[in-house]
């Protein structure tokens, strides 16, 4: 559809002309990239979110047209009227690059000051000007294709839910403050002085009451906000693409459709087939057992190996102590890393390396063995292992000449979160990871409960609301610490793209659940009372899960910052560059909220 401009209009996008449109007239519109004065000719380098086309000023043809080209400057908006023709020098570097446009009317349709970073791509600029000025930043091609991919991905999901029979429903951003899992943003009523709304950290209560009220499957493009302390890929509100379904009980009920919607995003917005059949699946225990992750990146080797056997009679206090660990349900042991021929790779300074990048990772420290081709092998603990505890090793974890161990002792979470990251930072290192590949894979049976140390407690590992499985319903209250839940999560590439679960549907077992993570029935009814009331009337066997929209745009894009997939992020402080949100608010404001802040001294 062609746009008025005055008495211009727009035939084209920028990016669109090909050679079929030479000899035709054509009037394009959008900003400055490029003008280079050649003296007799002037060539601009129009750009629009299709991409540039090349315009041509010529000073034979409008001498008037000629001088007014030559006040134009970087990021002014155009628009320009003339012929298309075949370039002489053509460029595979723009889609463009066969044809150029001879400029035979233009209008300066807005002037630009120098802007403070230029808009291209290779351009290095420090983030908080990029967020400062957004607007220019988004003007990059890059960033609004990573965009245009988060719009391929909404456009994919709202066709393959209107296929299968899913209903869009939104659900409410004012709520109730239910704090179990991050801490809420809270909205002041003004209407109700003193109390609270709550934003949503999810639209989890809302969905499953859906399910009771007879929808069937739902589905919903929802924001949602967590007020806690940020890391790189987190924001505090973000995006889930969020299903829920009824008449599903077992696990794969709800992971196999779910498939399908994932392989239609794939093909939609990057034109890759994830090919037929099911995604491959892993138990959480088998993933934390070879990964150290329940979120593996399996695209290379570098697997755990358990050697608590092989030290099990070790003089080498390290090792024994953590196998003596007993704290609840938690218990110690020594895992090791070999990576398969690096050793030659390692000095001495490098091992030191990783040994202080352990201790990042909540490791008291670690233990290497190290055994370059040609000489002997080292240890950091040589004067305290065996000769049989040596070949015992060797048969263990493959370790031969060429090879470098790491091995960690401690509580298994700590073993487990120390050795997976040291695999990943020793992939990133030498390389190991294909990054055109995609991984995708489902990490299911995670436990229900985990024990907190701080608290003394079980908590729930996902939320109070995920069922268990079947066989191990016994277990809920008996061995708490072996109970395994109907929750999935799907990964890809070493990250958590979504998860869910199949939901509680008996408040019997709901109940039970609660008493279990320490809820007093004064609790429930305060927290939760118009949920499980819901309970009495009716609950249909239901599941569902969420994908953060903004980590899968950013896994398809192949960006390492969530900031880039999203318009207007924050930063790690939870501020707005751009607009300097959060901010000070007039007092009558506060006023009519009956809020009164507390100025305390810094």
């Amino acid at each position: 559809m062609s746009e008025l401009m005055g008495n211009l209009r727009r035939t084209k996008m920028c990016g669109e002309f090909t050679l079929s449109d030479v000899g035709s007239e054509a009037t394009v519109m959008g900003w400055v990239q490029r003008r280079r004065n050649l003296g007799s000719l002037i060539f601009v380098d129009l750009r629009d979110k299709t991409g540039i086309v090349q315009i041509v000023f010529d000073d034979t043809t409008e001498s008037e047209l000629f001088k007014k080209a030559q006040g134009v400057r970087s990021e002014y908006v155009l628009a320009v009227k003339g012929k298309v023709r075949e370039r002489e020098s053509k460029t595979d570097k723009i889609k463009t690059g066969a044809i150029e446009i001879l400029a035979s009317e233009m209008r300066i349709l807005a002037e630009a000051d120098v802007t403070p970073f230029e808009i291209n791509d290779e351009v290095s600029v420090n983030d908080s000007l990029r967020l400062k000025y957004r607007y220019l930043d988004l003007r990059r091609p890059s960033l609004q294709r990573n965009l245009f991919i988060r719009n391929e991905i909404t456009k994919a999901a709202r066709r393959y839910f209107d296929r299968n029979g899913f209903t869009e429903i939104e659900t409410p951003m004012l709520g109730k403050s239910t704090p179990e899992g991050a801490r809420d943003y809270l909205v002041p009523s003004r209407v109700h002085p003193g109390e609270f709304y709550a934003l949503p950290q999810s639209p989890q209560l809302y969905k499953q009451l859906l399910m009771i009220a007879g929808f069937d499957r739902y589905y919903q493009i929802a924001r949602c906000f967590r007020d806690e302390d940020l890391r790189a890929n987190r924001q505090p509100e973000f995006t889930q693409i969020d299903v829920e379904m009824s008449f599903v009980e077992e696990p794969e009920d709800v992971m196999y459709p779910i498939e399908g919607l994932i392989k239609d995003i794939f093909s939609s917005a990057i034109g890759l087939d994830l090919g037929e059949g099911h995604f491959r699946k892993m138990t959480y225990r088998e993933a934390m057992e070879n990964y150290g992750s329940d979120k593996p990146d399996t695209r290379f080797g570098l697997k755990i190996v358990d050697c608590s056997d092989v030290f099990k009679n070790s003089a080498f206090k390290v090792f024994t102590d953590a196998l003596a660990i007993e704290i609840g349900p938690i218990r110690g042991s020594v895992r090791a890393i070999n990576a398969k021929g690096l050793a030659d790779k390692f000095s001495r300074k490098d091992l030191d390396a990783v040994v202080e990048y352990a201790k990042t990772l909540g490791a008291k420290g670690l233990c290497w063995c190290s055994w370059q081709k040609g000489n002997p092998p080292k240890s950091s603990f040589a004067k305290f292992i065996t000769e049989e505890e040596i070949e015992k090793l060797k048969a263990v974890t493959g370790y031969e000449e060429g090879d470098a161990l790491f091995i960690a002792a401690d509580k298994d979470y700590v073993v487990f979160n120390t050795l997976g990251g040291i695999r990943l930072m020793l992939a990133g290192k030498f390389g190991l990871v294909n990054k055109d590949e995609y991984d995708v894979l489902w990490i299911t049976e995670f436990p229900m409960f985990e024990w907190s140390e701080e608290e003394n407690r079980f908590m729930a590992v996902h939320h109070p609301f995920t069922a268990p499985m079947d066989e191990d319903l016994d277990k809920v209250e008996t061995e708490p610490d072996k109970a395994r839940a109907k929750a999935y999560d799907l990964v890809i590439n070493g990250q958590e793209a979504g998860g869910g679960s199949i939901r509680i549907h008996s408040r019997d077992i709901q109940r039970k659940m609660f008493k279990i993570l320490g809820f007093s029935e004064q609790d429930i009814q305060s927290k939760f009372g118009f949920f499980v009331d819901a309970f009495n009337y009716g609950a249909p066997p239901h599941g569902g899960l969420a994908f953060g929209l903004d980590r899968l745009t950013m896994l398809l894009a192949k960006d390492d910052s969530i900031r880039d997939v999203i318009a207007f992020p924050k930063v790690q402080n939870a501020s707005c560059l751009m607009c300097e949100a959060p901010s000070r608010v007039e007092e009558k404001q506060l006023c009519e909220l009956s809020i009164k802040i507390d100025e305390k001294e810094a």
